[in-house]
Order: structure tokens, then sequence, then C-alpha cells
């Protein structure tokens, strides 16, 4: 019997359709996937669309050049169960600390001269300026001031921000909060004097 012999031209075209049809359907999912997100920014008032691009912004206004080197990766702890525990928090990067300043000073500059008796005042600035409520925690009060916690980790980040009333204005500090952890079942030390934001 005799076998019929390929040329490697149509050979290479047959897998190179393969390789086509794999790349357009990757392609399609791609899209659906994007579709999806897009559908489900779209559902809250795009509040969580409008806080990516504004942390996108200041994530890349906070870039290191290539010749600082590479930041230290900070190993992250992982949960041994399921029920909330209190963890400390983790390192910030220098991209994530230098993100961290944008978001204390533009707090800051908001609520100066601003006394938020509540919680939900609180919360309702914080809105305002584009955080999305889903980000915003409730915490405990500070001397019966409100306090609240907003998670602006995106991807692989820490970065987190612990927001205090004090009167007149607010005190503003940046923390790391590690991967798979609330952002309230952070454990940070008390302030003694306000930060400079």
């Amino acid at each position: 019997m005799r076998s019929i012999p390929f040329t490697k031209s149509l050979l290479a075209a047959t897998l190179g359709g393969v390789v086509l049809l794999t790349g357009l359907g990757a392609q399609s999912a791609a899209a659906h996937q994007a579709s999806t997100v897009n559908t489900a920014a779209t559902s809250d008032g795009g509040a969580e669309a409008r806080f990516l691009e504004m942390a996108d912004l200041i994530s890349q206004s906070c870039q290191p050049d290539v010749s600082d080197g590479l930041d230290a990766v900070a190993a992250e702890p992982t949960p041994d169960s399921t029920m909330p525990v209190l963890v400390d928090p983790v390192a910030l990067t220098s991209t994530e600390e230098c993100a961290a300043q944008k978001h204390q000073l533009r707090i800051s500059k908001a609520f100066s001269g601003t006394d938020t008796a509540s919680f939900e005042a609180l919360r309702t600035k914080l809105t305002g300026l584009n955080y999305p409520a889903a980000r915003i925690h409730r915490m405990p009060d500070f001397a019966g001031e409100p306090v609240a916690r907003l998670d602006l980790r995106v991807g692989a980040e820490h970065l987190a921000l612990q927001v205090t009333d004090i009167g007149s204005g607010v005190m503003v500090e940046a923390f790391g909060a590690p991967e798979g952890v609330s952002v309230t079942e952070v454990r940070l030390e008390p302030l003694l004097d306000a930060p400079m934001f």
C-alpha cells in the first residue's frame, strides 16, 4: 500500500490553521471577559471603574526608574483558618509608598476645614472623591470620632489607608494589607502624633 506524502507547505498551512483558530477562540474569550467586566462596572454606576482608572494613573506616576533596581518582595502570611484573626501589616514597596502619599494628600486637602461627625458623612465624602463604597470599611470610632479604612489594593498590591476624623480635618495613615486578608483585620499601632498628611 502506498502512502500519500504531504508536502511541507500543506502541512504548515494545516498546522497554521489550527493555531489561527485557537488564536481566534482566545480573542473571543478575552472579548467576552472584558464585556463581563464592563457590564459589572456599569451596574454599580461605574464607581469601581473610575477608582481603577484613578489608581492606575497614580500608580503610573509612581513607577520607579529601571535604574532604581527591584523592590524587595515582602513575605505574606497565609491564613491557617477561616476565623478572622488580626494580622500585622506588610511593608509597602517604594511605588506603593509614592501612591500612598498622593492619596493621603488628595484626601487631606478634600477634608481640610471640615468636621465629619459620623461614619456616614466620612463615607459620603470619600465616595465623592471616587473611592467606591465597597472599598470603604467602617472601623470602631477613635475617641468618639469616625474611622474608615480604604482598600486600595489592585492586583498584587498591598496599599490601604486608615482615615480618622480629627475635628477640622482627617488623619490619613497608609499601611500594607496582606493578600487575602480584609483591611479591617490588619493590626495597626495607634499613632501618638498626627502625621504630616
